[in-house]
C-alpha cells in the first residue's frame, strides 16, 4: 500500500512539472512512474472496448510495452482525450506486438488522429514502433484511433503520450498542417534524451557513428539556449564532426521512397573557444548544391538552420560543407526530420457532431465510440452514413437492434439526416416533435419499441416520409380516436369513428341483447292485452244474449276502462327498463381520447384490419 501511495506522489509531480501531458499504458489497469518519472495511467477511462492483454515476448522493454489493447471489431477503435482547442501538442503512439496471440504474425493497420490518416503502422515481432505528430488542434479533444486494413490483422496498441508544446515552437510551418516525425537525434551522446532533460519530453535519439566521425564534447557546462523550437540544453553537450574540411556531413532522414514535404530542423553549437587561426563556417547542400547561406556556430549558444516548404524523398541527398573560408569541418549537435500532413480537416459538421453527443449521454451503449464520426471517408462510425464532403454531413442513423434503453434526446441539430432507424429497441416516452422537422428526413422507423402517446401530425401527415411504427401499442394518430399500429405490415394503419365514443365489449353485448328482450317483452304484452280483450268480449256477448244485451254494442264502457290500465301499465314498465339500460350503457363508455389495446380492436372487428 505504501508503495502504491509512493507512486501516486510520483506520477502526481510528474504530471503537475510537465505541461499538463498525459501518458497512457493500454491495456493496464494501474498508476505507476517511470524511470524518467513520467507519471502512467491505465486505460480504463479512456476507451471501454476492445480487449487487454498481456505480450508473451521476454525481450526486456519499458513497462509500458508489456500490455496492449487489441481490437478484434468494429471498424476504428478511438481513445478521446481532452485538451485545449487551439493548443499545439505531441502526440506519440507505441506498439509493441510482443507475440501476445501466440501466432508470430504481426499485423498492420492504419492509424489515425482527429479524423485524419496518420500513418500505416507494421508493427515487429520483437522491436517497439512508434509514430510521432505534431499539430494544432481544432476541437476541444485529442483522439488517437487504429482501423482495421485487412481480414485478421487486428489492430492494438500499447502506449499514448501527449505532451503540449509552446505556441511558438515549430513556427514555420501553417497551423493547418502536421509535422509527421521521421527522425530526431542527438549526435555524439550515448543515451537517449527526454524529459527532465527535455520539458517537453520529446525522444532524442544517440545517432549512430560509423568510424567516419570525431565526437566533439563542449567545454561549456551552460549552453545558452534561446530558439522558439526549445531543444533541450543537453544534445548540445556532444557533437559530431568529421575529421578533415574536405570531408562533409551526410544527413540521414529515413524519408520514405516517394517525394514528400518535408520540414527539417538542424542545431548547432561551437564546442570550444576559437583562437584567432581558427573558423568553422559551412553550408547545406541539397543533391550538391548550394542552399544556405554560411552558418558559423556560437560557443556557448544554441543556433539553428531550418529547411521548409521543400519536397524530397529517401534519394535526396542532404549534406554541410565546409566553406571555402572555414579552418574546420562542419559539426552538428542535433536534427529533426518531418514530413509535412495534408491539410488537417476540420472534421465532421460541428451541429451533427453536438446531435451526436446527445445520443451518446442519453445511451450509454454509444458511449466509447470515440474519434471523428465521419472522418477519414473508410473509417465512419459503423451505425452512420455520412456524406464525402471535405466538413461531411450526418445522413442516416442505423441503431435497430442496439440495446438502446429510455427517452429520444433532442438531436433537431443533424439537419442533413434522411434515414433514422431505431426499430427493436426499449425506446420510451412520446415521439419528439423535432422528428417532424427534420426537412431532408425520408424515413423513420421506430417499430418494436416501447412508445406512447400522439404521433406528431407533423410526422402522420407527411406524404413523403416513409413511416414504421408497428410494435408500439400505446402510439395514437390523433386526440379524438385512434388504432394502434397493427403488428402486421410495414406501416402504421389508423381508423377513426367521426368522433362517436368507443364501447368495450361488455356495453356493446347489453345494448344488443337486452333491447331484443324489451321488444319481445313489448309484443308479448300486446298480445296478453288482445288476447283478453278478445275474452271479455266474448263474455260480454254471452252476458247479453242472456240478458237481452243484443241492443249493447261490443266493448262497452266497462270493458274499455279494464284495457286502458293494464296496456298503460305495460308500456311504463317497458319505458322504464329501457331508460334504466341507456344510463347503464352511458355510464360503461370508455374515456373520449383513451387509446385502445390492440387486442381489443381485433375482437371488436373480427380479428383484423
Amino acid at each position: 500500500m505504501a508503495t502504491y501511495l509512493l507512486f501516486l506522489i510520483i506520477a502526481a509531480s510528474a504530471f503537475s512539472t510537465l505541461n499538463a501531458d498525459l501518458s497512457i499504458d493500454c491495456g493496464e489497469s494501474d498508476i505507476y512512474a517511470d524511470d524518467y518519472s513520467m507519471g502512467w495511467v491505465g486505460d480504463e477511462n479512456y476507451i471501454q472496448h476492445g480487449e487487454a492483454v498481456v505480450v508473451q515476448s521476454s525481450k526486456s522493454v519499458s513497462q509500458a510495452m508489456t500490455t496492449l489493447r487489441v481490437f478484434t471489431d468494429r471498424k476504428k477503435n478511438c481513445y478521446s482525450i481532452a485538451a485545449g482547442k487551439g493548443s499545439q501538442v505531441l502526440v506519440r503512439a507505441s506498439f509493441f506486438y510482443g507475440n501476445y496471440d501466440k501466432k508470430s504474425s504481426p499485423p498492420s493497420f492504419d492509424l489515425l488522429f482527429d479524423g485524419n490518416h496518420w500513418a500505416t503502422v507494421e508493427t515487429s515481432g520483437d522491436e517497439v514502433v512508434s509514430h510521432e505528430v505534431i499539430y494544432v488542434t481544432k476541437r476541444d479533444t485529442v483522439s488517437v484511433c487504429v482501423a482495421q486494413t485487412s481480414p485478421n490483422m487486428f489492430p492494438f496498441i500499447s502506449a499514448i503520450e501527449v505532451r503540449s508544446l509552446d505556441e511558438k515552437m515549430y513556427g514555420h510551418i501553417d497551423s493547418n498542417y502536421a509535422l509527421m516525425l521521421r527522425r530526431r537525434v542527438a549526435y555524439g551522446t550515448k543515451e537517449i534524451i527526454r524529459y527532465s532533460d527535455d520539458l517537453y519530453d520529446r525522444i532524442w535519439v544517440p545517432a549512430i557513428n560509423g568510424g567516419d566521425f570525431t565526437v566533439l564534447t563542449s567545454d561549456e557546462s551552460f549552453i545558452d539556449v534561446s530558439l522558439d523550437d526549445n531543444p533541450p540544453g543537453a544534445v548540445f553537450k556532444n557533437a559530431f564532426a568529421p575529421n578533415s574540411t574536405s570531408i562533409s556531413i551526410q544527413l540521414g532522414t529515413n524519408l520514405p521512397a516517394t517525394e514528400v514535404p518535408i520540414y527539417m530542423n538542424m542545431y548547432f553549437s561551437e564546442v570550444s573557444v576559437l583562437d584567432s587561426t581558427q573558423r568553422r563556417s559551412f553550408q547545406l547542400y541539397i543533391d550538391g548544391k548550394s542552399t544556405s547561406n554560411p552558418f558559423i556556430p556560437s560557443y556557448g549558444k544554441a543556433g539553428e538552420m531550418y529547411l521548409a516548404n521543400f519536397s524530397a524523398s529517401s534519394n535526396t541527398n542532404f549534406s554541410l560543407v565546409a566553406t571555402s573560408v572555414s579552418t574546420l569541418p562542419p559539426l552538428i549537435n542535433a536534427l529533426e526530420v518531418f514530413t509535412v500532413s495534408d491539410e488537417l480537416t476540420d472534421g465532421t459538421n460541428r451541429d451533427d457532431v453536438e446531435g451526436l453527443a446527445s445520443l451518446q449521454n442519453e445511451f450509454d451503449v454509444l458511449g466509447d465510440w470515440g474519434g471523428d464520426p465521419c472522418l477519414p471517408s473508410p473509417y465512419s462510425w459503423d451505425w452512420i452514413n455520412c456524406t464525402s464532403a471535405s466538413t461531411p454531413r450526418v445522413t442516416a442513423l442505423y441503431l435497430g437492434s442496439f440495446g438502446l434503453s429510455g427517452f429520444l434526446p433532442d438531436f433537431s441539430s443533424m439537419t442533413a439526416l434522411e434515414i433514422i432507424d431505431l426499430h427493436n429497441n426499449s425506446l420510451i416516452g412520446s415521439i419528439p416533435e423535432f422528428l417532424g422537422t427534420l426537412p431532408n428526413l425520408k424515413q423513420l422507423n421506430l417499430a418494436n419499441n416501447e412508445l406512447s402517446g400522439l404521433i406528431p401530425s407533423s410526422i402522420s401527415k407527411n406524404t413523403k416520409l416513409k413511416l414504421v411504427v408497428t410494435g408500439n401499442p400505446d402510439l395514437c394518430v390523433s386526440g379524438k380516436s385512434c388504432k394502434t399500429a397493427s403488428a402486421d405490415g410495414d406501416s402504421p394503419t389508423f381508423s377513426s369513428s367521426s368522433g362517436k365514443k368507443k364501447k368495450n365489449n361488455q356495453p356493446v353485448i347489453l345494448g344488443t341483447v337486452i333491447p331484443i328482450f324489451v321488444l319481445l317483452w313489448v309484443i308479448g304484452g300486446g298480445f296478453a292485452v288482445l288476447h283478453h280483450k278478445r275474452k271479455s268480449a266474448a263474455t260480454t256477448g254471452a252476458n247479453a244474449g242472456q240478458a237481452g244485451g243484443a241492443n249493447r254494442p261490443n266493448g262497452t264502457p266497462q270493458a274499455g276502462k279494464m284495457q286502458m290500465p293494464m296496456q298503460m301499465a305495460a308500456n311504463n314498465m317497458a319505458q322504464n327498463i329501457v331508460n334504466d339500460f341507456r344510463v347503464n350503457i352511458q355510464e360503461q363508455q370508455p374515456a373520449q381520447d383513451q387509446p385502445v389495446d390492440q387486442n381489443d380492436q381485433q375482437n371488436q372487428q373480427g380479428g383484423g384490419y
